[in-house]
């Protein structure tokens, strides 16, 4: 009996493992139809073949977006791991609140010296500027993030991700009555309903219920509305700021207010070790390189063909999860969401071929 049960296992553990080969072998296909698709004109975004933005490109928006999420899904099992190393309890939300401020801090920092190194046009910083930045990070960074910490509080962390993936929907939403070439269809529609089943699915288990609370899920949604809404007042910062400056300072001044929340509510540094500054300098590097590709995105493509692939998100997270914190993966969930997410994600970026 004990030899069966093996064998199934071992068969039912092969089986996936083709499948995920398979479902990468698809991805490398679709890529490449990507790649040909990038040179037919594409009318329906506003993108001219004579244009010489490198972040209009299709294969570039695609691979950096999904390097974007990439880097937002690692940051799952680092944060985990910081708790760990920081010695911070779960339900310690203040001094939560001081680790992110410093992670977004640094990250900020980082993004200023490398515009210096790049030599950039110093930022003409006027009122206006300020206000517009100071805003953009008290809302971005530090609103979101308090939101989102006390969301979790009084939540699991499996609904929380699922709550936090209706900033998707939020985004083509707003962008359907704030740009005129970003409405809403059919098509953009069953995207995202298909992407956010994904996300259901991979958070899915016995114990997930339906009850709802204003403190628990709710603020969890409101800092989804939060990170919508901000971004797309990003991508209108972005216009007249460089995004790469434009980040660094909203990330500064986000993080310098949520340290200033954490301390206040009674939060502390915690331990302060190589390993631990190490994977602090890791989650601002991913920060910093994210957001600025995202907010160079933003600013080049229409909203809702970039949030869609926020649905990549909790996907890798669970992935990269199971690769460095030793958590199952080899399930069928995980195959079925990542179909899921790549469909929706397909269905809102795919480009008509035009003879």
């Amino acid at each position: 009996m004990n030899s069966l049960y093996t064998a199934k296992h071992t068969y039912q553990d092969l089986t996936l493992r083709v499948s995920y080969l398979s479902l990468i072998s698809c991805v490398f296909k679709l890529s490449k139809r990507y790649l040909y698709l990038s040179n037919i004109p594409d009318k329906e975004h506003h993108v001219s073949n004579s244009s010489n933005e490198l972040f209009t490109r299709r294969p570039v928006v695609i691979t950096a977006a999904i390097l974007c999420t990439l880097l937002w899904g690692s940051a799952y099992p680092s944060i985990k791991a910081g708790y760990i190393l920081w010695e911070i309890q779960a339900n310690d939300v203040p001094s939560q609140m001081v680790f992110a401020g410093m992670r977004f801090l640094v990250a900020g920092l980082l993004l200023v010296l490398v515009v210096r190194i790049l030599k950039r046009p110093a930022l003409d910083i006027s009122w206006f500027k300020l206000r517009q930045l100071t805003l953009l990070g008290a809302t971005q960074t530090s609103l979101q993030y308090v939101f989102f910490y006390i969301g979790l509080a009084f939540t699991t962390g499996m609904k929380a991700s699922i709550m936090n993936a209706t900033m998707t929907f939020f985004s083509v939403i707003l962008a359907h009555f704030i740009y005129t070439n970003d409405r809403l269809n059919q098509r953009k529609i069953l995207g995202c309903t298909v992407g956010f089943m994904g996300v259901v699915i991979v958070n899915f288990n016995s114990s997930l219920d339906v009850s709802f609370t204003l403190t628990g899920e709710g603020a969890v949604i409101f800092a989804a509305f939060v990170l919508a809404a901000s971004s797309i007042y990003g991508k209108t910062v972005s216009q007249t700021i460089d995004p790469m400056q434009m980040t660094a300072w909203q990330l500064s001044i986000g993080g310098s207010i949520l340290l200033v929340i954490g301390f206040v509510s009674g939060g502390d540094i915690g331990n302060v070790s190589v390993f631990s500054s190490v994977l602090l300098v890791y989650l601002a590097l991913l920060s910093s390189i994210a957001f600025t590709l995202w907010s160079m995105l933003l600013k080049h493509n229409p909203v809702g063909m970039i949030t869609i692939f926020n649905f990549l998100v909790p996907v890798f997270g669970t992935l990269l999860s199971g690769l460095f914190l030793g958590e199952s993966i080899m399930e069928w969930k995980n195959l079925i969401a990542l179909i899921f997410v790549c469909s929706g994600i397909y269905l809102v970026t795919r480009m008509k071929i035009r003879s």
